[in-house]
């Protein structure tokens, strides 16, 4: 790879991380604000449910186990194997770049994601 290839390569990466960075300032500032209204409005529900002499743990769901965390780890390891076997398929093989590391992340990540269904489902027929 010559040293042209890899400044503009730096140069395109550069571009496209100073434009997604608004984006994400944006989606930060607004889960914030919604996490926030979302704790206010929980607390005066269960203040006029104290004050109507209602049990405030009505608002507790119960035995809803969330697999959020779970389905999301799975991916994120998924598509960082995929990332490290496209990186290792561009440099061993003929592959172009973006073939390669579209096609792992792809592949990583949706088996991570099966993976996760099948740990899941396993998990809800315990509980059940």
């Amino acid at each position: 790879m010559r040293l042209n290839d890899k400044f503009n390569r730096l140069t395109l990466i550069l571009f496209i991380m100073f434009e997604i960075t608004p984006i994400f300032i944006v989606a930060i500032v607004f889960g914030f604000t919604y996490g926030i209204i979302q704790l206010l409005v929980r607390r005066k529900e269960r203040m006029a449910l104290i004050e109507k002499g209602a049990d405030p743990s009505l608002l507790v769901s119960k035995s809803n186990f969330n697999f959020y965390a779970l389905k999301l780890g799975l991916l994120f390891i998924g598509v960082a194997v995929g990332l490290i076997l496209g990186a290792t398929l561009v440099e061993m093989t003929t592959l172009n770049d973006e073939a390669a590391y579209f096609s792992m992340i792809f592949l990583f990540g949706g088996i991570g994601l099966v993976i996760s269904h099948f740990l899941e489902k396993k998990e809800r027929k315990e509980l059940s």
